[in-house]
């Protein structure tokens, strides 16, 4: 057992001395700005580890008096350092304090340094060097009244560096104070009672983050790749492997288990895509939902019956804003957060009182903290709401649609048993049959992400384009009667039918604009829950006739490494991690659908490290990777000239992105290439070292039989390993 010493911010000293009891340190007592405590070396591996609200870790080395910068240097000589350095080490040193003869900090830091490697000069004719960013040790020194106090920094950063914060809005707050206020606001038992958390300021997303990691029980360490400790020769690597498997285990249970009750808005759309970022290197971006909303349109979460939290750092006038001018922003997050969360509570962080006056509540407890050096007060409230609803609507059936209705009948019928036994609850019902109702019709079995409850029906009707000669008058008439024939033939009102109708522009026949609803469907597709937005996009998030495809994916061998090029919403992703795949990493170039892919893969239980999402152009990202992988899906769109990315032709670049893919396969690998090109024609001659095989005839679904040439798709493996099988 030996001593060691927790920094923290001032204001955390309490909860931090609770939290190290917890992590089995014994002789734990508060100091001003940290907590001293006594362990074994796992004791403080664990503390780097686990905890949430310190800043560094440092284990004491020696303290003797330094009345002078000569005794300062001799006192850190008479440490043996090659216990501590190899010769070819690097070291940094971070200096505090001071005294009447020694003020500056950067002189004192050089003089400790010198002591260090004159030492091994004089020793061994070499010397450690000075690598500031992550050295092999960090030291610290504090000098107090002509004593000093050296130590080794285990955390070699600070702890607060989590490790996933890519990008931060005007005034972050930090890792460790986020995580007090949720502490104080008594989140962790929120959770467990089956609340929600909503931060209606969001800014990067850290007190969402953080709420989210201590709900899934993960380690906050967890993703740092450096501590202090690495470089150091008595490292005790065993103890801290094993540290680290418990650790990853306690996040795999913890993100399986995690539900989606996390909610963060923004008015400021460049902080919302770092909040997403955030979250997605974080690996709880599908546990997320991130919206643009001002405080003046906050409302509660559609299902989150269960009283929650509301949390927020909102701005305070120190770094953002003018106190004048932010009394209306804490006077509508007042009014706007009690006529919207009954039984909630409401905590926020400002270091302005009139600014907490001027929510109209009455706040129930306060405490001091500091953000940096800003002493401010986390105030907490107890909230109301007033409900709102929604009336139904419904819509008539016109007679024109009886043909439609008649048509779309009988298909049902005619699938209805193997629809049934092969459990498909998203099919194509109809794809123009009747060459005058030229559209396709998707059903879609599920329910709403927010709401929850029974599954029913909806349809996604997309228009086909119609000939030149038919007036727009009449296309929209049997558009309509299409609508009508459909929702009669299959009981589904029109408040669930979604329509995406064609408007003649210059350049030809195009898609009209989309709906921004923001609502989501969960439907489920082989036992694996996906979300679906019949309203906002072109397409719904699922491409229904790649369901065999992904279906077979979610069958490969266990183990193995998947690799989902221009992924979407990496529905196949998840499908392979279902399956058993030891590791996905799925490349799209849009963020708004590697957000969606996160969802879908938090919805299933899956997260972590071994799961990636990138967001990247697949053809570039393809020249750098340096994986291997043993299954490659690459589903390319025919056309794209995205304005962050080269331009793709599908025909024109299949050859170059084929033999990209070809070089991250494994020897007994495998790709799928499909596209939806009716015009394509596979180059294999232009591919001598791959064996190519058309599987389009079994990769079509059976609902989608009348229109076989949906999409192309083709095996792919390496010559040299179809020959060694035989």
């Amino acid at each position: 057992m030996r001593a060691y010493f927790a920094t923290c911010p001032k204001g955390l000293e309490y909860l931090l001395r609770d939290e190290l009891a917890a992590l089995g340190a014994s002789e734990v007592r508060e100091a001003l700005a940290g907590v001293h405590f006594h362990g074994t070396l796992e004791t403080a591996y664990r503390a780097c580890l686990w905890s949430r609200l310190a800043s560094r870790i440092l284990m004491p080395l020696a303290e003797f008096d330094a009345a002078d910068e000569d005794a300062l240097y001799d006192g850190v000589a008479q440490i043996d350092w090659s216990g501590h350095l190899a010769v070819d080490g690097t070291l940094a040193v971070d200096a505090h304090g001071g005294s009447e003869a020694l003020r500056h900090t950067r002189y004192l830091a050089q003089r400790v340094k010198d002591a260090v490697v004159d030492q091994f000069r004089d020793r061994d004719g070499a010397r450690p060097s000075v690598d500031t960013r992550e050295p092999s040790i960090r030291l610290n020194l504090l000098l107090r009244k002509q004593r000093a106090m050296l130590a080794l920094d285990l955390s070699g950063t600070p702890l607060h560096r989590r490790g996933y914060r890519v990008g931060q809005g005007e005034a972050p707050l930090k890792e460790n104070l986020a995580c007090a206020l949720l502490l104080r606001a008594g989140w962790p038992a929120i959770f467990a009672a089956g609340g929600a958390l909503v931060d209606p300021m969001c800014g990067s997303g850290t007190l969402l983050i953080e709420a989210a990691w201590i709900a899934a029980d993960v380690a906050p360490g967890l993703q740092r790749r450096y501590y202090g400790f690495l470089g150091w020769k008595a490292h005790d690597g065993e103890a801290w492997a094993g540290l680290l498997a418990e650790a990853k285990a306690r996040a795999q249970a913890g993100l399986t288990a995690l539900p989606a009750r996390f909610f963060g808005y923004d008015h400021d759309p460049r902080v919302l895509e770092e909040a997403k970022r955030n979250a997605q290197q974080a690996g709880v971006a599908g546990f997320v939902q991130l919206a643009r909303r001002d405080v003046a349109h906050l409302e509660r979460p559609a299902g989150c019956d269960a009283p929650g939290l509301v949390i927020t750092n909102p701005p305070y006038g120190e770094r953002i804003g003018r106190q004048e001018g932010l009394v209306p922003v804490y006077r509508a997050l007042g009014a706007r957060a009690t006529a919207e969360f009954d039984g909630w509570r409401l905590a926020l962080i400002t270091s302005d009182e009139g600014l907490a006056r001027a929510t109209g509540l009455r706040a129930d407890k306060r405490y001091a903290l500091f953000n940096g050096a800003l002493e401010c007060r986390l105030y907490t409230f107890a909230l109301g709401r007033e409900p709102a609803h929604r009336p139904p609507s419904d819509a008539p059936l016109s007679p024109g649609a009886e043909a439609v209705a008649n048509r779309i009948t009988k298909t049902a019928r005619h699938l209805r048993k193997r629809l049934e036994r092969e459990a498909v609850g998203c099919w194509r019902v109809y794809d123009a049959d009747l060459p005058e109702y030229a559209a396709a019709i998707d059903l879609y079995t599920g329910h709403p992400e927010d709401a929850g409850g029974p599954d029913v029906t909806y349809l996604h009707v997309q228009e086909y384009a119609p000939p030149r000669e038919i007036p727009e008058a009449v296309a929209r008439t049997r558009l309509n009667e299409l609508v009508r024939g459909a929702g009669q033939a299959l009981g589904v009102p029109r408040e669930r039918i979604a329509i995406k109708t064609r408007y003649r522009a210059k350049g030809g026949s195009q898609y009209g604009r989309h709906d921004v609803r923001g609502e989501f469907l969960l439907v489920e597709e082989g036992g694996l829950r996906l979300r679906v937005n019949l309203h906002d996009y072109l397409d719904t998030g699922l491409f229904l006739d790649h369901r065999p495809i992904r279906l077979r994916i979610g069958q490969s061998p266990r183990g193995l490494r998947f690799l989902n090029l221009f992924c979407y919403t990496a529905s196949a992703s998840v499908h392979a991690a279902a399956g058993g795949a030891a590791a996905t990493t799925s490349v799209d170039l849009s963020a708004t659908y590697l957000d969606w892919a996160a969802r879908n893969f938090a919805l299933n239980g899956i997260g972590g490290p071994a799961h990636r999402l990138l967001q990247a152009d697949s053809m570039q990202w393809l020249e750098h990777d340096r994986g291997v992988y043993d299954l490659i899906f690459v589903d390319p769109p025919t056309f794209s000239n995205s304005k962050r990315a080269d331009d793709f032709d599908v025909q024109r670049d299949h050859v170059r992105l084929l033999q990209l893919c070809a070089r991250r396969l494994a020897p007994d690998g495998l790709i799928v290439f499909s596209n939806n090109n009716r015009r394509f024609r596979l180059d294999a001659t232009a591919l001598p070292d791959l064996a190519v095989r058309d599987i389009t005839a079994s990769t079509v679904p059976f609902d989608f039989a009348r229109n076989p040439r949906i999409h192309q798709c083709f095996e792919l493996r390496t010559a040299a390993a179809v020959e060694a099988a035989g």
